[in-house]
């Protein structure tokens, strides 16, 4: 049995469409890895900052300069930044109920969302 021309055009196309997988599956590997270090270099940027508004905050200051600190520390702990800060304790019975899980959305919109779909529940 010889090879037709359709099963060469066939086996042609097969070997470049597994090559073309391997690049994506490169290309997606890099990517990751490239997230990944951003990730934990935001991660430590964000502690860091945060480690040094705490300790501004405990330091003595004017009324004016503390409430800009608390406003950083609120712009910190309250927006995107925040899914980068250490998961805050909540209280035992949400732990027990819930278990070892993150109960903060990490986004902004997320929140509200979720806010929004708890008060239509509520109602």
């Amino acid at each position: 049995m010889g090879d037709s021309p359709d099963d060469r055009v066939a086996g042609d196309d097969i070997a470049r469409l597994v090559e073309q997988a391997k690049e994506l599956q490169d290309a997606a590997a890099a990517l990751i890895s490239r997230t990944s270090r951003e990730e934990d270099e935001l991660r430590q940027r964000v502690a860091s900052l945060d480690s040094h508004i705490q300790s501004l905050r405990n330091s003595k200051h004017d009324d004016k300069l503390d409430e800009e600190l608390i406003k950083a520390r609120y712009i910190l702990s309250e927006g995107d930044a925040a899914a980068f800060l250490p998961s805050k304790s909540h209280g035992s019975f949400l732990k027990m109920f819930l278990g070892p899980i993150n109960v903060r959305a990490t986004r902004k919109d997320v929140q509200l969302k979720v806010k929004d779909e708890y008060n239509n529940f509520r109602v």
